[in-house]
């Protein structure tokens, strides 16, 4: 394996081990949102994507990406608008699979965090942190 290929081989792993810690925020944000305070299950969905996708930033603009763009603004935007156009793809898959599959909601939620996972980091290889 080439030198470019081992380097995107290593950030995508790192970007998983960013994603599985994003995993745990964004489970434990919609639980406590769904399940606790009783809000609508795609609210309490969003809220965990999302703040998971700020923890994800951060970790993988200092360790996936190693990222030393002076423009964090611009950077965290971008990395934003990824993470939301991937929640709308995130809640869509959700709802094929939970409402008319009727699989688990969780099971369903999980699924949908794979194929996300593929968009952002794609996405966020191609535009955010392009070096």
């Amino acid at each position: 394996m080439n030198n470019a290929l081992w380097t995107i081989f290593w950030r995508f792993v790192r970007f998983g081990v960013v994603g599985v810690s994003g995993m745990v925020v964004d489970f434990s944000v919609t639980w406590l949102c769904k399940e606790k305070f009783r809000w609508n299950k795609y609210v309490s969905n969003s809220l965990g994507f999302i703040t998971a996708a700020t923890n994800n930033y951060i970790w993988n603009r200092l360790w996936t990406f190693e990222s030393q763009n002076d423009s964090v603004a611009r950077e965290y935007l971008s990395f934003l608008i990824i993470s939301v156009i991937g929640l709308g793809l995130n809640n869509l898959i959700i709802y094929l699979l939970h409402e008319r599959m009727k699989l688990n909601f969780y099971l369903s939620k999980l699924i949908a965090i794979g194929i996300v996972t593929i968009w952002n980091f794609t996405l966020n290889y191609v535009i955010t942190f392009r070096a």
